[in-house]
């Protein structure tokens, strides 16, 4: 009910209560308690590594602030990495609070950038943090990310050589942005793939101007297996994913070497995967392609 009434509000008031309101929504994922509890996991990790004992990616999840359990699956692979690299560029990050680098920001001292194209989450973003989060701050960059201006706009804002995460979720071109990237060095990608394509080998081609939901809402992206083919051309191996298997994570081949690599089916094994490729029999008369890599 709460929720219908929200959305009857007109625009300029759901961003007021979104910006002043939104910390009393996540104020106890702020507190003290959460980061000492993830630096004492942190460091339980570290000491197992230093054993040559490795947990199951799959089975350290936590929600803290992303969309579903990936905070639990970087904060582990950050940890073996010793946090060498505190540093993130997030694309499709909205304000900034709910997203992939949010977490590290927050709990483990990350700066970095977030980018969108919603100039007033953005605002929303840049009030939180500079309020509330005293170990942080971003730079809020308000940009359209299109292959040819990527790396002019990541440059820009300080960030070239090696950085600790790239996270990419813009609902369309994210193949094409993250094969574009080169002027950063990413230790980990963390990247959203089109699972309703299946197995299949395939990719939407590459629009400059396009804006979700475009001409259907389930054709954007890249397959799981072409996502995997680009990630491998850059030099970096699947070692996990969310449990939905859409939200796929890249390690570096030179780092973590005793982390194996898993296989693109394996990731795919959630009940929901079978419901989403079922949608992609209204969209396979759509335009498709393969990348000469």
């Amino acid at each position: 009910m709460r929720k219908k009434i929200f959305n009857l509000l007109p625009d300029y008031l759901k961003h007021y209560i979104k910006k002043y309101l939104r910390y009393y929504i996540v104020k106890d994922k702020l507190s003290k308690n959460e980061t000492d509890q993830q630096k004492k996991w942190s460091h339980n990790y570290q000491l197992a590594y230093s054993k040559g004992e490795l947990s199951s990616l799959s089975s350290l999840g936590h929600k803290v602030f992303s969309q579903y359990e990936e905070d639990g699956l970087l904060l582990y692979l950050f940890s073996l990495l010793n946090f060498s690299k505190s540093t993130f560029i997030e694309f499709g990050s909205d304000d900034g609070i709910n997203s992939n680098s949010a977490n590290l920001a927050i709990h483990h001292g990350f700066s970095g950038l977030f980018i969108d194209g919603n100039k007033k989450a953005l605002e929303r973003g840049a009030f939180f943090y500079k309020k509330y989060v005293k170990n942080s701050n971003p730079i809020f960059k308000n940009a359209f990310v299109k292959t040819d201006n990527i790396n002019t706009i990541i440059a820009e804002s300080g960030l070239t050589g090696e950085i600790g995460l790239l996270s990419i979720d813009i609902d369309g071109n994210d193949y094409w942005i993250w094969k574009a990237i080169d002027v950063v060095n990413p230790q980990i990608v963390i990247i959203e793939t089109h699972n309703e394509f299946g197995m299949n080998d395939i990719i939407v081609p590459y629009d400059s101007k396009y804006e979700y939901p475009g001409i259907h809402p389930d054709y954007h992206g890249a397959s799981p297996v072409a996502m995997n083919k680009l990630a491998n051309s850059k030099g970096y191996r699947l070692v996990g994913a969310n449990k939905l298997g859409f939200n796929f994570i890249f390690l570096r081949n030179d780092l973590i070497p005793e982390l194996e690599e898993c296989s693109v089916e394996s990731c795919l094994q959630h009940p929901s995967n079978k419901s989403a490729q079922k949608r992609f029999t209204k969209i396979r008369d759509h335009r498709y392609i393969q990348d000469d890599l």
